[in-house]
């Protein structure tokens, strides 16, 4: 398809030079000479090649317009292959190099029309070279620069588009692994609870039916919560279109009650508060309240057993709370489960600080939370 239209290309320049020369003189048509033939024919051939050499086609195509006064009868004409040379070099080469190359091939044209045709030294058609020269460089350059501007539009499009995919990923990613830290903590608290429970009830079933009932019932009622949480966490993945019927999602506020169940469950809280309570900002309220059930849960399933003491401190911008339980025999490192990497997570994502490690023996979780403007 190319070669078809730079052959169409060639062929309508040799028609438009026969043209100029048929047409040069009075009313009458000239037959045009064996020269002027051969200049015409090797000026609008060597255009097949000027996206490949552009540089060399501009001077066969300047020597054979410079040339072409020589053989009279001939007038000063404007060169359609010097000038479609000259715009694909501006196209492909760029403005200075195309500058340069009509700079000469003006002087080139003009010079020879003014040296082949005595009397026209001062002919304003003397200066149709510079006219017609200048406008193909400024057409090719100002196509070479729309070309330019056009594919670094397609190319900040296209990194447009990345970015956003990019950040839409990011955005799946971060909400994914959410989701997925908050199914831990409800799924680990409470199967934990439910466990504990199950033991108690088990245990006490033929010595104590009376306590083994209301263990029973404490089953009962941590899997109720444990079915709302879980589908108040799986509601997330609805369409926003379909009915938003979710519970709320828990605070700070509820730490008695979320206490109560473990205490239900046979674990030992002592609780220790401090300070004026006073509200958290929206994300460290809902952390605030994940970290202490999942450092419950741990420290009843991974506990020596023993009290647990929790220590809730207002201070004038931080909520602090450290909670302490033993620690079973052998036990070192600050733990790298996904609860502990999850508490991390929050506590951070909230604007907070956290800490876990043994200290004389006990595993002590610590964090700082920040607390809402007054």
């Amino acid at each position: 398809m190319r070669g078809l239209r730079a052959g169409g290309l060639s062929l309508v320049v040799v028609l438009i030079g026969l043209a100029q020369i048929a047409y040069g003189h009075g009313p009458g048509l000239f037959k045009p000479t064996i020269p002027q033939l051969v200049l015409v024919l090797v000026g609008a051939g060597a255009l097949l090649l000027r996206q490949r050499h552009p540089r060399a086609v501009v001077v066969v195509t300047v020597l054979c317009g410079a040339a072409l006064p020589a053989f009279p009868p001939h007038l000063v004409l404007a060169d359609v292959p010097t000038m479609v040379a000259l715009y694909t070099l501006a196209l492909r080469a760029g403005r200075r190099t195309a500058a340069a190359y009509g700079a000469v091939a003006v002087l080139l044209l003009t010079g020879s029309s003014m040296w082949w045709l005595p009397g026209h030294l001062f002919d304003i058609r003397n200066l149709l070279p510079l006219n017609y020269i200048a406008a193909a460089v400024a057409i090719g350059d100002s196509v070479r620069n729309q070309r330019t501007l056009l594919t670094q539009e397609r190319r900040r499009a296209a990194e447009a588009e990345r970015d956003r995919e990019t950040e839409a990923r990011r955005q799946v990613r971060e909400e994914r692994v959410r989701i997925a830290r908050d199914l831990h903590d409800v799924v680990a608290h409470h199967i934990t609870l439910v466990n504990a429970q199950a033991g108690v009830a088990h245990h006490l079933l033929r010595t104590d039916p009376d306590r083994a009932y209301q263990a029973l019932a404490g089953i009962k009622e941590t899997s109720r919560a444990a079915l709302d949480e879980l589908r108040a966490t799986v509601g997330l993945l609805r369409a926003d279109d379909e009915p938003d019927d979710r519970q709320p999602a828990p605070t700070f506020a509820g730490l008695d009650a979320l206490l109560d169940g473990f205490r239900q469950a046979g674990l030992e809280v002592r609780l220790t508060r401090a300070g004026a309570p006073r509200p958290l900002t929206g994300t460290a309220d809902l952390a605030a309240y994940r970290i202490v059930q999942e450092a419950l849960t741990n420290a009843r399933k991974h506990g020596g057993g023993g009290a647990v003491d929790l220590d809730v401190r207002y201070n004038e911008d931080t909520l602090d709370i450290m909670l302490a339980n033993p620690a079973q025999p052998g036990v070192q490192g600050p733990g790298t489960g996904h609860g502990m990497i999850g508490m991390r997570e929050r506590a951070e994502s909230a604007g907070g600080r956290f800490t876990a490690g043994m200290i004389t023996g006990r595993f002590v979780v610590h964090v700082g939370l920040p607390l809402a403007a007054d």
